[in-house]
Parts: C-alpha cells; sequence; structure tokens
C-alpha cells in the first residue's frame, strides 16, 4: 500500500478501448483451466475518463456509481487522504458485450495510480475491484491492445493470464452489429446461467483449442482473412449452440442481429459472431472501402433501422493515459 502520497499531476485522463470476445475454448475446465478466452481491442469504441484531487469528491457522467465504488476501494486501498473528482467523458455501452465495466474499473484503477505518481498493478486491480474472474481479455486489451488469446481461469485467485498477443492487420476491419433495446446476460444472473449449462464435452474444447492454437493465429499472423474468418465463424457456432440454452434458444440474444449478421454472411463478410453474451454482433472485412460496403447494405435495410451499425479498426496498443499539468488545467 502507498500510503498518503500527493498528486503529482494536476489531473489525467485515461483512454481505454472496447473489446471483442470472440468466443471461449473451454467453458467447464477439465484440465483446471476453466473458459480461455481470445478477443480483440477496438479503436472506435472506448472509455475516456479524466480524475484529479479536489477539495470535495464527485463524480460526473455515465455509469458514475460504478465508477464510485471503484474510486472507493482504489483510495482505501492506496491509503490516499483527501478527495478526488472524476469525469466520465466517454464509454461503451453497457452490457453489450463490449467490456465496458472492466474498462471502467481499469481506468479508475491505472488513472489514480498515475495522477499519484504509483507503480500499476494491472492484474492485482482487476481482482480488487472484481474484474478477470472469467476472462482475461479486457486486462490484456487495457494492457497492450491486438488480438488476446488467455489461458483460462486457474485455482489461483488471479485472472486469467495472457499467453498470446498478436498485431491485428491495419488492412482489416470489423462491422459491429449493436442493438440498444437489448442487454446480455450479466453479474449475478451470469453466473447463475452457467451453472444450469451441462458440461462442455472435452472433445469439443480439444477441437476448439487446435482451431485457435492451429488456424486462428497462424492466420492473423500471415494476414489471410478468409482462413481467420472460417475459424472464429466454427468456435463461434459451437460455443453459441452450447450457450444457446441461457441465450433465448439461439446463438444470438438479439433476433435483429441475428438477422443482420445472415445478411452479412450473404455479402461475403467472414467470421460471423457474437461478442461475448451479446447483444453486439460481429463480423470481419478485408478492407475499409469492403467494410464501407457491407454497412451500406445494413443501413439499408428498412428492417434493421433499430441497430446501430459501423465501421471499426483493430487498436494495436493499450490503454493511453495523458498527464496534465497545472498550466494544461489554465490554458484549457
Amino acid at each position: 500500500m502507498a500510503g498518503n502520497s500527493a498528486p503529482t499531476a494536476a489531473s489525467v485522463t485515461v483512454t481505454a478501448p472496447a473489446r471483442l470476445h470472440l468466443g471461449f475454448l473451454d467453458p467447464s475446465g477439465g484440465l483446471g483451466r476453466r473458459f480461455a478466452s481470445i478477443g480483440l481491442a477496438i479503436a472506435e469504441l472506448g472509455t475516456r475518463i479524466s480524475l484529479r484531487a479536489a477539495a470535495s469528491a464527485g463524480i460526473e457522467g455515465p455509469e458514475h456509481a460504478r465508477a464510485a465504488r471503484h474510486l472507493e476501494i482504489m483510495q482505501r486501498h492506496l491509503r490516499l487522504s483527501g478527495a478526488h473528482a472524476a469525469k466520465i467523458e466517454q464509454t461503451v455501452p453497457a452490457h453489450a458485450g463490449l467490456g465496458s465495466g472492466t474498462q471502467i474499473a481499469l481506468a479508475v484503477a491505472a488513472g489514480i495510480r498515475r495522477l499519484h505518481d504509483l507503480p500499476p498493478d494491472l492484474c492485482g486491480d482487476a481482482i480488487r475491484l472484481g474484474r478477470g474472474g472469467r476472462s482475461g481479455i479486457g486486462i490484456g486489451v487495457f494492457d497492450r491492445g491486438g488480438l488476446i488469446l488467455d489461458a483460462g481461469r486457474g485455482r489461483a485467485a488471479t485472472p486469467p493470464p495472457i499467453i498470446s498477443r498478436l498485431r491485428f492487420p491495419e488492412q482489416w476491419r470489423v462491422v459491429l452489429v449493436l442493438d440498444p433495446s437489448r442487454s446480455g446476460v450479466h453479474g449475478p444472473e451470469e453466473g447463475a446461467a452457467l451453472a444450469m449449462l451441462a458440461p462442455f464435452p472435452e472433445r469439443e474444447a480439444a477441437h476448439l483449442c487446435r482451431l485457435v492454437l492451429m488456424q486462428a493465429l497462424p492466420a492473423v499472423a500471415e494476414g489471410d482473412l478468409a482462413s481467420f474468418g472460417a475459424a472464429i465463424r466454427e468456435l463461434q457456432s459451437r460455443v453459441g449452440d452450447y450457450f444457446a440454452p441461457i441465450q433465448g434458444g439461439g446463438r444470438f440474444t438479439s433476433p435483429d442481429v441475428a438477422a443482420a449478421l445472415a445478411r452479412l454472411d450473404e455479402a461475403g463478410a467472414y467470421g460471423i459472431g457474437q461478442s461475448s453474451w451479446g447483444p453486439t454482433g460481429f463480423a470481419f472485412a478485408s478492407s475499409a472501402a469492403e467494410a464501407s460496403r457491407l454497412v451500406a447494405l445494413l443501413r439499408d435495410d428498412a428492417r434493421l433501422r433499430a441497430l446501430d451499425i459501423r465501421a471499426c479498426t483493430g487498436l494495436n496498443r493499450g490503454a493511453q493515459i495523458d498527464v496534465h499539468s497545472a498550466l494544461d488545467s489554465q490554458s484549457g
């Protein structure tokens, strides 16, 4: 613990990426490591939080109650005296399958540490703030960005370790399909739903591990979108079928997103799937021009007007922390 360390900056701003969760490899963990995940940092969606010392505590912006709890825990853990104020300038849609909760928690923790010039403790803070219980993807993208593979949760009370990180090809694009009217499974409901499922077959887990190790990751390293997309599509279909009983009976939480993804599939997109519990769906495109074509195709469909459809890029760096001096604050 740090003790009563005085702030060394006027304020800090933390900008953290959203993440796609592309699928679990072994939800039951027959070898002692449960879940294991593959995921990707996204550039255009993210969380941005500014923190500063203040005469009185206060947090502005969306998700302020959640951020306030994290800030209180971190101040207590670091034994910081005095009050802090925060402004949440941007967030990822909550419970949409994009990792908003983890990024808010880690942004608050990293910001308060940097404000007081204290050493980072990414994994430790994740555990303190109740993150990283099943997947290490959110922690991995906060740390380094890119395409992340974690090894699953073992017996230790630590987040799943990151065992692979690859640069996502700069020219590839992600078509995101968000349904603002729905939320994915989250919180205590998530744990209860998982407990209802039958054990994931070991043969299936072995196949998915081989699929990711021998097809998905090499395809990213070699820039082979067709092979990567085929691997992600198969991973999604098998895991989606397993989770269907707790997703309303289908692979996708949102019927409208399912319809949009079917259109993308017909139009030649790669790697159709749902991020985490949804409702956000995704597909991959070979270029910005191809992604624009696919987005326009969906936006022209009157049946899909309620959806939020956009093209994004992968992000090959982690969260950004900007330190502002008193002079910066005066000039701003």
